[in-house]
């Protein structure tokens, strides 16, 4: 009776890890758009700071005038109830939650625009596609 509520423990234990998923940049874990306002000012704000603020990006690209794009991202995503449920998470799962990025825009050292945005996202696999 021991060993069977142990594996049962065990079990659960990891259905609660693997339940879990972040992915990117975790420093805008905390950021909201509001947050951001607050931080980041057009104009004055230099690369300096932003990198202070954000770390690296995630992604560097270059508009067709020289400006330079810097691109943070984060998902963070939870297993949907039906990823527990015996026999039905064996054709498939889903995960939920919210994606968060941050695109900024360089002119020369200071930042000339940005945008800061959270939407909703859902990822499904296999037969709840």
């Amino acid at each position: 009776m021991k060993k069977i509520s142990y594996v049962a423990s065990l079990f659960f234990a990891f259905s609660l890890l693997a339940g879990c998923a972040s992915s990117g940049n975790q420093a805008l874990k905390q950021e909201s758009e509001t947050s951001v306002q607050t931080k980041i000012k057009e104009g004055e704000t230099t690369k300096a700071a932003i990198k202070a603020m954000f770390g690296s990006p995630a992604k560097t690209s270059f508009t067709d005038g020289g400006k330079e794009i810097w691109t943070y991202e984060l998902s963070d995503v939870q297993g949907d109830a039906v990823n527990y449920i015996p026999i039905v998470n064996l054709f498939g799962s889903s995960y939920s939650g919210t994606k968060k990025e941050l695109v900024v825009m360089f002119d020369g050292d200071k930042v000339s625009k940005y945008s800061m945005s959270e939407s909703d996202v859902q990822t499904k696999s296999g037969v709840f596609k």
